[in-house]
């Protein structure tokens, strides 16, 4: 396993040496935040991963195309606000922006309805998730514990690598962006669509920026600590950011199930409309301990479809929040 594969394994958990045991008569939803609080420690106020985060306001203008693919009422044409929080990997809540570790960043998008619900989507800068489910994600996690620097070779991880090959090819797809507002994110579960007519399309999310630049890993270390957390907000002091919120479209024989393996890149890419970004929240501090934001969380028009993923991360996050607000 090359040495960049490891440091990007470290973008997901911060390597520690420490003995993790593992309850099996917990859920795997559990037994993951068990994991990152091992490994990170626990920090009250914060989330399990991507404990750093900022958090931005705007709105959402869907395509006459998304109309057309989904009945949904996020898809109906009409400005729809919205809540962002941008993150780092981890749950660190100090770890510096532009470390390998900080890797992959996240976006998640809180749609608030006209009848006072909201439905969510949670993307992040990886092209593909490393493992196909939550159990194969609690055992990396574990493998990576399991191989401090000073490991015999193969290290737990090298060898839980080897047998999975989809999590090098996943960490090798990300990089430190010079802003949130210039990144590439990836929904790495498949939703289905539903039209008005009842025809059904499985979709990825894909939030593309108006332009994607990536740093250096020389460039990113001699960034300052909350560069990304820092630009953002002043970014938005002289204008708004936009993205464009784009669907994947599977192909009938696109298998739906496992999060690891991506669609062709020729699939048809479908742009679902404008999500525009125009003001820093005040206290983001106190605004993301209160947010949580589940990928299940869905409206009439959009489903689940049967990757295990999906449930397994909105328990995952369900406990991580409970932990934050006791």
């Amino acid at each position: 396993m090359r040495t960049k594969h490891l440091a990007m394994a470290a973008s997901i958990i911060w390597l520690a040496g420490v003995n993790i045991c593992q309850a099996e008569d917990q859920p795997v939803e559990v037994q993951i935040v068990n994991v990152l609080n091992k490994l990170f420690g626990v920090h009250p106020g914060f989330r399990a991963n991507h404990a750093k985060g900022v958090v931005v306001e705007g709105h959402f203008k869907a395509s006459p195309e998304a109309a057309k693919l989904s009945k949904a009422i996020i898809f109906n044409g009409k400005t729809i606000p919205v809540t962002v929080r941008f993150s780092d990997s981890g749950g660190l809540p100090s770890i510096p922006d532009g470390s390998p570790k900080a890797s992959p960043h996240g976006i998640a998008i809180k749609y608030h309805l006209a009848d006072g619900g909201d439905t969510d989507m949670v993307l992040n800068s990886l092209a593909f998730f490393p493992v196909a489910t939550g159990a194969d994600f609690r055992d990396l996690l574990l493998a990576i514990a399991a191989s401090p620097a000073d490991a015999p070779k193969p290290t737990k991880f090298e060898a839980f690598a080897k047998n999975h090959p989809s999590v090098p090819a996943a960490l090798a797809t990300v990089a430190t962006p010079d802003s949130f507002a210039d990144e590439h994110y990836f929904g790495i579960d498949a939703f289905v669509f539903t039209d008005k007519a009842g025809e059904k399309q499985a979709v990825r999310y894909i939030v593309a920026p108006e332009k994607l630049v990536h740093l250096t890993a020389a460039e990113a270390a001699k960034k300052p600590a909350n560069f990304l957390m820092d630009e953002l907000p002043q970014r938005l002091a002289h204008g708004p950011v936009t993205f464009h919120l784009e669907a994947q479209l599977a192909a009938p024989a696109d298998q739906t199930k496992d999060p690891s393996k991506p669609w062709p890149a020729d699939r048809r890419v479908v742009d679902l409309g404008v999500l525009t970004i125009d003001k820093a929240v005040p206290d983001s501090m106190a605004a993301q301990k209160k947010l949580l934001f589940l990928p299940g969380q869905l409206v009439d028009g959009i489903e689940k479809s049967d990757d295990p993923l999906i449930d397994v991360r909105d328990g995952a996050y369900a406990v991580s929040f409970s932990r934050r607000n006791p």
